[in-house]
Formats: structure tokens, sequence, C-alpha cells
């Protein structure tokens, strides 16, 4: 069973522990890491992040960042061992509900990396739709995302099929 809390301080220094991530993935591990995207979003104003844990361990956290008028951006990260469980998309959608259910949200977009069909394809089979394509630079290297978004009506209305 998955259990969903509000990040606390404390948990920070914990994920900037885990252990790298695997080959396929290793141009994220820095979103874990000193200046990666938990020192970019806590506590700026208008953030949620939710961490999941499974058994009594963290297994990752999602960020929801607030951004006018009506729509957020939605970031996940998952704890380097627990990759492939499931989690993702169990976190995804738990992040999708609490952000559609806020008023104040009419949209949620992200960017995926073209390099990661596994990310691509859980976000498609989310629902969300492609909407162009980005290049983005980290860590000094220019990278390659395409642009996806989900809105509230869609997410609703897949939700009850």
């Amino acid at each position: 069973m998955i259990r969903y809390r509000n990040i606390r301080i404390e948990d920070i220094p914990a994920v900037k522990a885990w252990p790298p991530y695997p080959p396929e993935f290793a141009g994220l591990d820095y979103s874990l890491r000193d200046g990666g995207w938990l020192d970019e979003y806590y506590p700026r104003p208008g953030t949620d992040i939710v961490v999941a844990e499974k058994a009594g361990t963290m297994a990752g956290f999602a960020i929801l960042a607030r951004e006018p008028p009506a729509t957020a951006e939605l970031r996940i990260a998952l704890h380097p061992e627990k990759l492939g469980q499931g989690l993702g998309t169990a976190l995804a959608r738990m992040m999708l509900l609490h952000g559609f259910t806020k008023p104040e949200i009419d949209t949620i977009r992200l960017i995926v990396r073209k390099n990661n069909p596994r990310a691509r394809k859980l976000y498609q089979d989310l629902h969300f739709r492609h909407t162009g394509e980005c290049t983005e630079e980290i860590q000094g290297e220019e990278i390659m995302f395409d642009r996806m978004e989900l809105d509230k009506t869609t997410f609703f209305e897949e939700s009850l099929r």
C-alpha cells in the first residue's frame, strides 16, 4: 500500500542521499541532488510537494507548481530502487487528482525527455496530450523534451471510464 504525505524539511537530505539512477535514467540524477528539484521548489509559494511511502520507506515524490493563470507544472521523481513497480503511475494519478480538485487549476503540464520512452508512455496512458517540443539546458547540456498537458475535463472524464 502506498501512503502519501506532504514533504517535510528532513526528507530533503534523505532524498539527496538516494543512490544514483541506473544508466537508463542517469540524466535524471541531477533532480535528486544539491541544486535539484527540491532545492528549486521547496518552499516556493504555490507549490505542493507530496511524498509517496511504501512499506514505511520514501519511494518517491511529486511536485505540483502553480503557474498563473490556471496551470500547474508536474514533476515526479522515484527512488532509484523503486523504478518499474508502478509507483510512478500511482503517484502521478494521485497528484493529478490533488491538483484538479483545486478550483484554480484547469491544466497540468509537464515536459518529458525525448529519450525517455517509459515516462512518455506513462503520461500518454494518463491522457496527457503532446503540445510541442522544446530544448532546455540541464547542467550545461542541451536536452530535447516533449511538452505535454492534461486538462481537468479530460482527466475526470477518463477517470470515470
